[in-house]
């Protein structure tokens, strides 16, 4: 007799799914998890009185069918707004403005960049279907597709190219095809080049850039692409988290397990931090494959090749993320006194060109901080007022490059400096907002890592790049010519078939696949 029928290492939004699944099932479950709340990178968390911030994560994407119908995601409250976010370019360059509303947009998009920039997102958007078919972005419990299954996706030539270029090309030449005026759809070429490498550690101009704007274009047909819930990304966690008890499972925070216990090839249970051991003879790892195999079991035990391959995986991750405590909501001068209307400071992108960010990346690489850097200010206090103190404001910047392959010594003082143009990039348009600051933090990617064992701070668990997807991302029982050689042992994080992102598909592969075999 074992405490327990399974257990689930990490209550991220993907062991929590994983979690619910056994419980529902009939599973005598258990959820260990190190930090004093549950969401992981998928939490709503208070580093203030009263001021409550998405630490990580903050969007979310549209998950896929199946899942939202299985698990009822559809009951988490969100905050419906008419404006997703609002771009800024250049000097002179008008806002644009992404409204909810399809026609609304298309009409701004017309008369800000003409309408040859509305016919090129249109095109862009075409262009992605095919490569989103092949990552087998929506699809849950099946195998992740191979190079070749992903070109098979294709249904004539067109796609074809298209799949070819997720995967080989630099995102700058499928923008310069579709969105060509480097003046006139400067804004649009922006923001989209921001989409393509905020998860990489790449530039516009690198090889295999596209790879991550086909991941984050796609959309099952008539879904929204993109939802803000009331009370931040932790809702959707908190919600699994009421269903996973729901179903009598029980969560233990402040719980670090120090290792997975085996015995002749099968999982025992887990041994914690404190000594104490848990038997199962289910665990499900929420964790990142590579965290799995090589801090939590012995590698010297499991095959060379496993552990050569978690140990190739690219985590470096580049970006900087800010919060701050504000006593308002900036005044932006002209020209972009539109930001002033109510519901416009929500999200604000602050992107150069596609050209300034590879120069950015490039000087990342050299160790130089960027002068100007391409970043995302978000405000979600201006439609969720209670995440904040009343009159209060709670606002998130995340911005690129980093420069972590400095020696860590001297990162306090880059994350300063960083920092430092960030606040001014920001207060040169709307000067008021260093004076609205009564406090703020700032975390690189490190900080991430300690608080969240993402390697390196990559809350992707392997960027997305194309040699990082598909086959090349495990599936619960590991890769198709690599199996996880321990019975028992389910992956189900990030860094599984259906990562990155908040996606909820290896959890519930994990879940399915466990339950399954305890069936």
């Amino acid at each position: 007799m074992t405490d327990y029928d399974a257990i689930v290492i990490g209550a991220g939004h993907n062991g929590l799914t994983a979690a619910t699944i056994l419980a529902r099932g009939g599973l005598r479950t258990l959820v260990v998890e190190k930090n004093k709340y549950t969401g992981g990178m998928a939490s709503t968390v208070e580093l203030w009185d009263g001021y409550h911030f998405e630490i990580a994560g903050s969007i979310l994407f549209p998950p896929a069918p199946a899942i939202v119908a299985d698990l009822g995601l559809d009951q988490v409250p969100t905050v419906e707004t008419e404006v997703n976010s609002v771009t800024l370019g250049g000097p002179g360059d008008a806002p644009m403005v992404f409204y909810r509303d399809v026609e609304k947009l298309m009409t701004h998009l017309a008369d800000g960049a003409g309408v040859d920039a509305l016919l090129g997102m249109a095109n862009l958007t075409a262009w992605a279907a095919a490569p989103s078919r092949a990552l087998s972005r929506f699809e849950v419990r099946t195998e992740p597709h191979t190079v070749d299954e992903m070109f098979a996706c294709a249904t004539n030539e067109a796609e074809r190219q298209a799949i070819q270029e997720m995967l080989f090309s630099p995102v700058a030449e499928v923008l310069n095809r579709y969105l060509p005026d480097k003046d006139k759809h400067r804004v649009v070429r922006g923001m989209l080049a921001f989409l393509a490498i905020n998860s990489t550690y790449r530039g516009p101009y690198t090889p295999g850039s596209a790879t991550c704007l086909a991941y984050a274009l796609a959309t099952p047909p008539g879904v929204d692409m993109i939802r803000k819930l009331k009370g931040g990304i932790g809702a959707i966690s908190d919600y699994l988290r009421s269903q996973f008890e729901s179903f009598g499972g029980e969560v233990r925070l402040k719980t670090p397990v120090a290792r997975i216990l085996t015995d002749d090839g099968r999982v025992t249970g887990v041994e914690l931090k404190d000594g104490d051991r848990i038997t199962a003879p289910i665990v499900i790892s929420n964790l990142d494959p590579g965290v799995t195999f090589t801090k939590l079991l012995d590698p010297a035990s499991l095959p060379d090749d496993l552990i050569a391959r978690v140990s190739s995986v690219d985590h470096r991750a580049a970006y900087l993320q800010m919060h701050f405590a504000l006593d308002g909501l900036p005044e932006y001068d002209a020209p972009y006194e539109v930001l002033n209307e109510p519901g416009m400071q929500a999200s604000v992108g602050y992107f150069g060109s596609p050209e300034d960010m590879q120069l950015d990346f490039e000087n990342c690489r050299r160790g130089v901080v960027p002068e100007d850097p391409s970043m995302s200010l978000q405000i979600p206090t201006v439609f969720d007022p209670d995440m904040a103190p009343p009159g209060k404001h709670a606002a998130s910047v995340y911005a690129m490059y980093f420069p972590v392959e400095n020696d860590r010594t001297i990162h306090g003082r880059l994350k300063t400096q960083m920092g430092e143009r960030i606040i001014n990039k920001v207060s040169k348009l709307a000067p008021n907002f260093r004076d609205l600051i009564t406090k703020h933090t700032t975390f690189a990617s490190y900080h991430m890592e300690s608080m969240f064992a993402c390697p390196e701070g990559d809350f992707c668990h392997g960027l997305i790049h194309p040699e990082l997807m598909g086959a090349n991302r495990p599936g619960p029982r590991g890769w198709r010519d690599l199996p996880v050689p321990i019975k028992g042992l389910y992956l189900g994080g990030a860094g599984c078939s259906g990562g990155p992102g908040i996606t909820f598909v290896p959890g519930y592969n994990a879940g399915y696949e466990a339950l399954d075999d305890a069936r």
